[in-house]
């Protein structure tokens, strides 16, 4: 499996990235994961730090912060544990609640910016009984979103994905945990799902959507996940999605 993207910082980038981001309302910490021996580090470094360097300044602070740790730095390692990042490159938001495995690129620089985009509104956009649901879950949902750069179609499952992250941090339960998985960085992640066709969607270890899901379809699987029963649904395939 190989992939290929450009990362466009160009001026034209920028300026669109400066335009979007003028908007924001609250602060957003942004903490990137990086290391020795790896490809993509340093083309994250540089997208973060781009995104960090265009957004608005509000009392002498930009209003994205980032950090950056080092896998290679032994005082790094003990925040590389408390977020349970395991790999690099690495982006998250939430204190890893919402993370990106692998960089960022292409299509889904879009959902990331308006990943930080509704976090610094604080507001995740979802349906009152998406939130109402989320307030009352107890327990743990891991959703692997599996992405390429090319994919037109993974932004809008990961901001999904993302969003009910958000709001089950906000509403206090942190029960779910969502993971935008690079597919040609981390192929051994997208040849255990069997993955033909992005976005794909596992929820604990197990596939469940094939596209972009519907917010309640999506509710549903997740609470299943966490009631311990994804056994008893099947996959759906959204037709939504694009091969790899």
């Amino acid at each position: 499996m190989a992939g290929f993207y450009a990362l466009d910082l160009s001026e034209d980038f920028m300026e669109e990235l400066r335009e979007t981001l003028a908007d924001m309302i609250g602060p957003v910490r942004i903490d990137v994961f990086i290391g020795p021996n790896c490809n993509t580090c340093k083309d994250t470094y540089d997208l973060i730090k781009a995104i960090a360097d265009s957004s608005p300044v509000r009392n002498g602070k930009r209003l994205v912060e980032m950090r950056v740790f080092d896998k290679s730095r032994q005082g790094d390692l003990e925040e590389f544990k408390r977020q349970g990042i395991e790999r690099i490159p690495s982006v998250t938001l939430l204190d890893g609640y919402i993370r990106y495995t692998g960089i960022p690129a292409g299509e889904e620089i879009r959902g990331l910016i308006e990943t930080i985009m509704r976090i610094s509104e604080g507001d995740s956009g979802l349906e009152d009984e998406t939130k109402e649901a989320l307030a009352e879950l107890s327990g743990r949902a891991y959703i692997e979103t599996i992405v390429t750069p090319s994919c037109p179609y993974c932004p809008y499952a990961v901001l999904l994905a993302n969003m009910f992250a958000y709001e089950a941090y906000k509403q206090g339960t942190k029960a779910v945990i969502s993971d935008t998985v690079e597919a040609y960085e981390n192929p051994d992640i997208a040849d255990k799902y069997g993955v033909m066709s992005v976005p794909s969607i596992a929820i604990n270890g197990r596939l469940v959507f094939i596209g972009v899901p519907y917010e309640e379809d999506f509710l549903n699987y997740v609470k299943a996940a966490i009631e311990g029963r994804l056994e008893e649904v099947a996959p759906i395939d959204m037709g939504d999605a694009t091969g790899i």
